[in-house]
């Protein structure tokens, strides 16, 4: 349960009674939760739970077919407010969105010069670090594991210092040591920026998140911190019953 100190923090992203309609297939059902400043927030559900369409929608990529979503109280469906948005927002996609033919120095610095970072070899120079891309600087992208890329992918959502990060399957690709280094990248920036990123791994949950938010099938079904979701078994116990599991088995 949230303390008296935690409340008190203002809310930096909001969903509410958010819904995404494909013809008649709800992708997403009336999802609502709340993520306060200073939060790393677990937005955690099995494959095809709706967690992508979720992060999409609140970084402004989609439109939701009714509801709102609200990042630093702007909302990102509004093209004026999503520009703004911009500069305060670092969002990673599960593939992120690099330009294949391009270096990372070429696409750190590009992005850079769109974003219109103040001192920007600074700014790449310490992105380089936090994400240990120094020794693949100079390739060309399309040459570097899944792994390289993911961590470059990184490194352009945090190149102008955003307030939120979005991160959706961060650690995607990465092998055991790396995963570690993510994860340590991610406790480190939380401690004075919101982030949510979604996983369906169960440790990642347990290494980094202060709260978590809980999808199944477009539709939440647990919100609170990560003990209380442990609460009356293991955290794979708590995942399994919360995705319907026990009824799906039941059903075959």
């Amino acid at each position: 349960m949230a303390s008296e100190d935690d409340k008190e923090r203002p809310v930096t992203i909001r969903a509410d009674q958010i819904t995404k309609l494909y013809g008649e297939f709800a992708a997403l059902s009336k999802v609502t939760f709340e993520v306060r400043k200073g939060t790393v927030c677990a937005f955690l559900g099995p494959n095809g739970a709706g967690k992508s369409t979720t992060m999409r929608i609140l970084t402004g990529f989609l439109s939701p077919t009714s509801g709102r979503a609200q990042l630093l109280g702007r909302d990102p469906a509004v093209a004026e407010q999503r520009r703004d948005l911009a500069r305060k927002l670092g969002y990673l996609p599960e593939s992120g969105p690099l330009y294949r033919e391009m270096t990372p120095f070429e696409a750190l610095s590009f992005f850079a010069d769109v974003r219109s970072v103040q001192k920007p070899l600074a700014a790449i120079d310490r992105v380089v670090e936090q994400c240990s891309v120094g020794e693949v600087l100079h390739k060309p992208i399309y040459k570097l594991s899944k792994g390289f890329r993911q961590r470059v992918g990184m490194a352009q959502a945090l190149l102008h210092d955003p307030e939120v990060l979005i991160l959706d399957e961060p650690t995607s690709g990465l092998d055991p040591l790396q995963i570690r280094d993510v994860r340590g990248l991610i406790r480190e920036l939380g401690r004075d920026k919101t982030l949510l990123l979604s996983t369906h791994i169960l440790q990642e949950v347990d290494a980094v998140a202060d709260e978590v938010v809980m999808v199944s099938e477009g539709r939440v079904v647990f919100t609170g911190t990560k003990e209380e979701l442990k609460e009356g078994g293991t955290l794979e116990e708590r995942f399994y019953a919360l995705a319907g599991g026990k009824k799906k088995e039941e059903a075959a």
